[in-house]
């Protein structure tokens, strides 16, 4: 091509390109044949986009099953031209010729269309099929009689179409042309003045056939005519028009339409063969003429998506050169022979379970290239999933989220889209999606019970193992991830934390000390369940801790009260009767359930025939009759045992005092107190005397000689000195027993102690007790001070 033709093409582009908008549609116009790299135009400024969004968006060029003539520079913004565009290549004669795409961006999904018309240049001359005709034509055809001339293809459309014809030399024949109702002219040759086979028996013209572009391109035949002998009459058709239908894809050999001419004339001359003359199109590879009896048939494919109409010219001629022409024009009936075309444009393969209703997923773009009812596409989903389908421009469709989504419900989808025309049979295509549910925190952790109790031995070691919570989370990985956590709280003040943990990742709760039933019975403490969230939720649960008895307590003697300076004696009168109580044993057990019941034994006695202890209630009573010959000084040991296992007991020793008189008590049990401090001085002596003995063996003799010399002396001083002491007496208000069995009246207790030295002398007497309890202690308090016998150095006590 010239440089002065590419400078008039670049100019036309400057002026022919324009831009419109509206709804989401850019249409752009460019002259064929632009080099590859040709600027279309700043799709970016024209749609309103940043450049960044075409990169962020992942913008691509759809153009379904077409070829790709345009390419999208994101760099830029821009559409190039991906080579030169024929424009006759690629629409034919067809106007407008537009390129139709789309351009998708995601995240979000969008979807804009783009038409990018060609505009045709004059790039193609008119031209013949054939480069000449031949004609035979009889000396004796008159004036007026017409020949059909083959007619010039001019690729080119519009003002560079095919515009004229010129015939050179016009001696003999001129041009006349027919418009078709289809568009176009029929382009015959009319003689205008007779033809004389003796003058000129052949003739040569030219036919020039001239577009309307610029420059202006044409294209020529030759035409030899061969002057015959006289054939007055030419072929006739029956009718001009013949029309016809045929069915899409009728087979081979069908016969689509017959025609008719009939020639008067006689002989060869009455002849008639019949022929196709289409030129234009691709009508001769598709159908044939049976040139004897004008029989129509197909010998090609007959696509209804391809061409609906069909018109085919055909031409009589006689051997003598005459001819005549007639059109048939035939309509192809479309079946439905094309399933719908399922074309995925873009679409996602995870979604979030938190996507709102009317989330785009995929977007889908469905072709039928049947007519009419076969080319209704109707597209639906399967059952139960929570998308929909909606429309969205023509032949495009989105799938969309139409309600909330959970991923503890269903994670994942395959989604069978089905679309199926409305032809009969019909016919239907369809896909499959795969699409991933994407998990969010939106589920707390939840336990398996609502509270939780469990028991623990008391004594325990610290950090066993008292039991195991359990909290599940229906979210999915990290969500999904729970650590128990031990809420603050106070148990009787002190924190929970000092009694028990709890792990973190296995639930599993520790005792951190050791617990005491007898401080602690139970305690409860909330823990929270926390999942590994952002933000995390969390749950929390009451756990009670009850703490079991173990027996680990001996039981306690509270009565009588054993005391460590002084001797307690129950008084029991030789009158008593049988059942007599003289005391009672009271003990407790501070631990609980059968460790606390506690049973009563008399474990040694001076005689145990004459006293017994209650198993249950620990009353001591009399099981005979008290006579004169029972011991006035009686001991009892009671053992107090519980019933745990094994059993703990404790050991009471009881002095009890058979006796009408005080004064018989008193001297009773001042004897037992002079033995009991006869025996603790004799235990000192004899680990002194081992002592002594170990260093000194030499000597031990004599030591022991000189001790029970000064024993000796030491003894008859303090009898010689207490005979000259004076007993003054204190009368305490009257003794009463409180008891059921008699009573011991106008009975008076006290106690004259003596020593070497007088200033230590007192006098103590004993409290009434409305328990029959004595209590002789020579410990030296409530003192009286006496004048008399200063200088004693023994000491002595008088009971009366």
């Amino acid at each position: 091509m010239s440089e002065r033709t590419m400078t008039r093409q670049v100019l036309l582009f400057i002026c022919l390109l324009c831009v419109s908008i509206a709804n989401g549609q850019v249409s752009y116009s460019i002259p064929e044949e632009m080099p590859k790299g040709s600027l279309v135009g700043n799709i970016a400024q024209d749609l309103g986009l940043d450049v960044q969004r075409l990169k962020s968006g992942k913008a691509r060029i759809y153009t379904g099953d077409s070829a790709e003539y345009i390419e999208l520079n994101k760099e830029r913004g821009i559409l190039l031209t991906k080579g030169r565009i024929d424009r006759e290549g690629l629409c034919g004669q067809t106007t407008p010729c537009a390129i139709h795409f789309q351009i998708i961006l995601e995240n979000p999904m969008e979807l804009y269309t783009i038409i990018v018309e060609v505009l045709d240049i004059n790039d193609n001359p008119p031209s013949f099929e054939k480069a000449d005709i031949h004609f035979k034509i009889s000396e004796s055809a008159i004036p007026g009689v017409k020949f059909t001339l083959e007619p010039a293809l001019d690729l080119d459309v519009g003002v560079n179409g095919l515009k004229s014809y010129s015939l050179m030399p016009t001696d003999h024949f001129i041009l006349k042309f027919q418009s078709q109702s289809g568009g176009g002219q029929n382009v015959e040759m009319v003689l205008q003045k007779p033809l004389d086979r003796e003058k000129e028996e052949h003739m040569s013209l030219v036919l020039t056939a001239v577009d309307g572009g610029d420059p202006q391109m044409s294209g020529d035949i030759q035409i030899h005519i061969t002057v015959l002998d006289a054939n007055d009459n030419a072929p006739v058709f029956t009718q001009p028009v013949y029309k016809a239908v045929v069915k899409e894809n009728a087979p081979k050999g069908s016969v689509v339409a017959t025609v008719s001419a009939s020639d008067s004339d006689e002989g060869s001359n009455s002849k008639i063969d019949y022929s196709i003359t289409n030129t234009q199109d691709n009508v001769r590879y598709v159908f044939d003429i049976n040139e004897d009896n004008g029989e129509v048939v197909v010998i090609g494919e007959v696509d209804f998506e391809k061409a609906n109409h069909y018109e085919i010219r055909v031409q009589a001629s006689d051997r003598g050169g005459l001819t005549d022409s007639c059109k048939i024009i035939v309509d192809v009936l479309d079946i439905n022979d094309n399933s719908p075309s399922i074309s995925i444009m873009s679409k996602t393969k995870v979604i979030a379970e938190d996507s709102k209703p009317g989330t785009v997923v995929t977007m889908i773009n469905i072709q039928d290239p049947d007519s009419g009812e076969n080319g209704k596409v109707q597209c639906f989903l399967n059952e139960d999933i929570p998308f929909t389908l909606k429309t969205t421009t023509n032949n495009f469709i989105s799938l969309v989220a139409n309600s909330d989504l959970d991923r503890e419900r269903d994670s994942a989808y395959n989604i069978s889209v089905t679309c199926a025309d409305e032809g009969e049979p019909s016919l239907s295509s369809s896909v499959t999606l795969s699409l991933q549910i994407s998990d969010v925190n939106d589920n707390a952790p939840v336990f398996e019970r609502s509270s939780y109790e469990a028991s623990v031995l008391e004594n325990n070691t610290p950090g066993v193992s008292i039991f195991t919570i359990k909290a599940v989370d229906a979210d999915w990985n990290q969500n999904a991830r729970v650590s128990y956590i031990l809420e603050d709280s106070a148990v009787n003040g002190v924190p929970v934390s000092s009694f028990v943990s709890v792990s973190a990742d296995s639930g599993v709760i520790h005792a951190l000390s050791s617990l005491d039933y007898e401080q602690i019975k139970d305690f409860q403490f909330r823990v929270k369940a926390q999942d590994g969230g952002s933000p995390p939720l969390s749950s929390n649960v009451s756990v009670k801790i009850m703490i079991q008895d173990q027996n680990d307590n001996a039981p306690q003697i509270l009565y009588p009260v054993q005391t460590g300076g002084s001797l307690v004696a129950e008084i029991v009168p030789r009158s008593a009767d049988v059942g007599y109580l003289v005391t009672k044993v009271v003990a407790v057990d501070v631990d609980s359930g059968q460790n606390a019941w506690l049973s009563y034994k008399l474990q040694k006695a001076t005689d145990r025939a004459l006293f017994e202890v209650g198993l249950q209630n620990g009353e001591i009573r009399t099981v005979r009759q008290v006579t004169d010959k029972d011991a006035v000084k009686q001991k009892l040991t009671v053992v107090v045992e519980d019933n745990g296992q094994p059993s703990r007991s404790a050991t009471v020793n009881i002095n009890v005092a058979v006796a009408d008189s005080f004064p018989e008590v008193l001297s009773e049990f001042t004897d037992f107190t002079h033995d009991k401090e006869y025996n603790d001085n004799l235990t000192f002596y004899l680990v002194l005397a081992l002592a002594v003995v170990s260093f000194l063996f030499i000597v031990s003799i004599i030591v022991i000689l000189s001790v029970k010399c000064y024993r000796w002396r030491r003894e008859r001083m303090f009898y010689k000195s207490g005979a000259n002491l004076p007993v003054i007496p204190y009368y305490p208000p009257l003794y009463a027993d409180v008891g059921e069995t008699g009573t011991l009246q106008h009975v008076y207790n006290y106690e004259v102690c003596k020593t070497s030295d007088s200033r230590k002398s007192d006098l103590k007497y004993a409290r009434p007790s409305s328990e029959s309890i004595i209590s002789l202690d020579c410990s030296g308090t409530q003192t009286l001070p006496h004048v008399q016998n200063k200088k004693m150095a023994s000491n002595t006590c008088h009971k009366t």
